[in-house]
């Protein structure tokens, strides 16, 4: 029987595919913000599976819907109608003050299925010549790891040896809005951004940019498609990240935390002259929609419209960040991010991102590196005051050691 670490390891290295090199913790159980190993160590997740469990692992509530709907149906496809379809997409556009809704199960699968509905858009609302549409894209972006979605990546970790690569994407840099200006054209469909790249390494743009993304899409008539698959649902302080700009996009992609940390689900959200030119046949999903997917995604519209976790991730963000930013020049060289989401970069010369995100395992506290020297931090919005500072000081003594 299977009963240390290093077996279950073993069989991992054995038996799956190596596309991840996971640090060598081994989770058993979880509730809140701690998690536990196989050989009963426990450990606080300042990860969040990505933002995944922003209300942390096995959320009461959540619970609770999962259970009930697994005890009723799980699975009908689109092939017919089902009880929580429509409820589930009627209030997630009421809590997003948009007005349709395209389920589906992965973050990727999200951005996929707007990309092909911008497209379509183009095609038949904005005229652009059949198969000619055009995609603005941010360089260093992170939107997953489809074909498609690898073809506009600037990261070539994830890229190369997959190619040939799809056509009708144009990359300019993050931030520079003039250069997002000089690259729309008459066949610009869309352009699609983070509002915080999160794989980047939690950059924030500057001051205005969004903005003035916004009026350069007004002014050629091109839709503002923004991903919140990870900046979404209260990770950064507002229920979108895009809100703290004080614009709209045209639409927006949804996933990780709208499935509760339970089940796959993800959503396109957006305006229904838009999302309206679907017609049936032309995309689908057997699982998109599914009624467990929606029970638990309405059970997380619900801990949402209080605003409850928006708030927690705006006070105790700025209490992680104050700390963080006393560790500038004592270990970090440098401090990013909104709410209770930080990238850090490890001063140069110190510990690697590896190096330092292993030294903080042996600690209890799980985090997980990018780029080399930078660390994402990201606690469950549910983590007590207590625990956040327990995690920080674990942080400080692995970066001033």
């Amino acid at each position: 029987m299977t009963t240390s670490a290093a077996e279950f390891i073993a069989l991992d290295e054995r038996w799956s595919t190596h596309n991840y090199h996971p640090l060598p913790v081994v989770i058993a159980e979880a509730e809140g913000a701690w998690v536990t190993d196989v050989e009963g160590r426990r450990y606080l997740d300042f990860l969040s599976a990505y933002s995944a469990l922003n209300f942390g692992h096995r959320h009461p509530a959540l619970i609770a819907a999962a259970q009930e709907q697994l005890g009723r149906v799980t699975l009908t496809s689109r092939a017919f109608h089902h009880d929580q379809l429509g409820s589930f997409c009627r209030e997630l556009a009421e809590l997003t003050g948009t007005e349709m809704v395209l389920p589906m199960n992965s973050g990727a699968e999200a951005v996929e299925s707007a990309l092909k509905i911008a497209r379509k858009w183009a095609y038949e609302v904005k005229g652009v010549p059949d198969g000619r549409a055009e995609i603005v894209v941010a360089g260093s972006n992170f939107h997953g790891r489809t074909t498609t979605i690898i073809s506009f990546s600037t990261d070539e970790t994830a890229r190369a040896g997959f190619g040939p690569y799809t056509p009708g994407f144009t990359v300019v840099k993050y931030g520079d809005a003039a250069a997002l200006r000089d690259a729309i054209t008459e066949r610009t469909a869309a352009v699609l951004l983070e509002p915080i790249q999160g794989e980047a390494g939690v950059l924030v743009p500057p001051e205005g940019y969004l903005a003035e993304a916004r009026r350069l899409c007004d002014e050629a008539g091109v839709l503002l498609i923004a991903d919140e698959i990870q900046s979404g649902l209260a990770r950064t302080g507002a229920l979108l990240a895009l809100e703290h700009a004080g614009v709209r996009a045209d639409l927006y992609t949804l996933g990780k935390a709208l499935g509760g940390g339970i089940v796959p689900l993800s959503a396109v959200v957006g305006r229904r002259d838009v999302l309206g030119v679907l017609k049936p046949g032309e995309h689908g999903s057997t699982f998109g929609g599914n009624p467990l997917a929606c029970a638990v995604g309405r059970a997380v519209i619900t801990l949402l419209s209080t605003g409850e976790f928006q708030q927690r991730s705006a006070e105790l963000g700025a209490r992680m960040h104050a700390r963080l930013g006393e560790l500038v020049g004592h270990g970090l060289a440098e401090v990013r991010g909104r709410g209770l989401w930080a990238g850090i970069d490890i001063t140069p010369g110190g510990l690697s991102g590896r190096e330092a995100c292993a030294a903080l395992a042996e600690k209890g506290l799980l985090a997980k590196e990018t780029h080399g020297a930078t660390l994402r931090l990201a606690p469950p919005l549910t983590i007590a005051e207590a625990d956040l500072d327990r995690g920080l000081d674990i942080l400080a003594g692995v970066l001033t050691r």
